[in-house]
């Protein structure tokens, strides 16, 4: 049986402290300071400076019967990067704040964490600090990301403008998806647990839900081609929501496409299992990480051969509304829950 060890057994939370910083590496010369002091420090310079913070509660966010804890560690990171990708910024560093109940051991809070510097690797950011508490029951995180962006490259929401492109990256739809399946299981189990997950041939959309990637890469590739988007935001929350902030936040409408957008052939047939229609997975799904922009019509011939890129529609100028052409040319409005 592996060994568990308690957290007393290392010196309570400093203990803990002490060998999450052990394991830590550093990246960037602005870190001045990191994990070990009452604040992280970091160098001016002259960029902007963008900070994000989310807050992932067990039972709420995640369910950690079926969530590996090193994934969660991963997914943790990748969704703040994702904030800032959205900005079309650097990210940097990250502070992690975790509070733990008795049940979890030393060994879970590794692998925890990890997943956390699997993803600091990944984005190249620097874990410089956070907090540990007690909690009564499950297993809080908060995660403190921050990035750095010039002033002429930040790109907000609220600066579409009529006639732009609107672009999403990689396929949507399938976290929802994958979600559904995992939670099908999970209650199949509940009911009789001699029964085993029934997950072959939903590897792609499972892996969607656990273990998402930020898109840093196509950040980077927007940055070679020379092009700065003309709004943008990550799709968290579904691409009908997000599309309707942008509208609504710039002053203006849109027209997507039915045959354009981005759904996974596994995605598809996941959901259709599931009798749940893959359209509203990809509109109103959530939990994709992908990003969804607009850019200028003349930089079309510098953005299109970005790899995993879609084009999907235009911007308009009816203010607030979304709108899709069916592929039988009827044109029907996109709404989302809650907007």
């Amino acid at each position: 049986m592996e060994k568990r060890t308690e957290i007393g057994e290392i010196g309570g939370e400093f203990g803990l402290i002490n060998r999450i910083a052990s394991k830590v590496q550093i990246y960037h010369p602005e870190t001045l300071t990191g994990i070990g002091d009452d604040a992280a420090v970091l160098a001016e310079n002259q960029e902007l400076t963008v900070v994000t913070t989310d807050l992932l509660l067990e039972g709420i966010h995640f369910d950690l019967s079926y969530t590996p804890i090193r994934h969660l560690g991963y997914k943790a990171v990748a969704i703040n990067i994702s904030d800032i990708a959205a900005m079309n910024a650097i990210p940097k560093q990250i502070t992690v704040s975790v509070a733990l109940s008795n049940r979890f051991s030393v060994e879970a809070i590794d692998d925890l964490y990890e997943g956390i510097r699997a993803a600091c690797e990944n984005y190249q950011v620097d874990l410089v600090g956070g907090d540990t508490s007690a909690s009564r029951s499950g297993l809080v995180i908060s995660i403190t990301a921050i990035g750095s962006v010039s002033k002429d490259k930040i790109v907000r929401r609220n600066t579409a403008q009529k006639g732009d492109i609107i672009c999403s990256t990689g396929d949507l739809g399938g976290a929802f998806i994958g979600l559904q399946h995992l939670e099908r299981e999970k209650s199949v189990f509940l009911a009789n647990p001699d029964m085993q997950p029934q997950l072959e041939g939903k590897d792609y959309v499972v892996s969607r839900q656990l273990r998402p990637e930020a898109r840093m890469d196509v950040i980077h590739d927007l940055r070679a081609a020379g092009v700065v988007p003309t709004s943008m935001i990550d799709i968290s929350d579904g691409l009908a929501p997000e599309l309707i902030h942008i509208c609504k936040d710039s002053g203006v409408g849109a027209v997507i496409f039915e045959d354009k957008m981005p759904i996974h052939d596994q995605t598809f047939l996941a959901a259709t299992e599931l009798n749940f229609s893959p359209m509203t997975a990809a509109l109103n799904g959530g939990e994709d990480y992908e990003l969804l922009f607009t850019v200028k019509q003349e930089d079309y011939d510098k953005v299109k051969n970005i790899s995993d890129l879609n084009f999907i529609g235009y911007i308009d100028a009816e203010v607030g509304k979304v709108r899709m052409k069916m592929k039988s040319e009827t044109v029907v409005d996109i709404t989302a829950p809650g907007l």
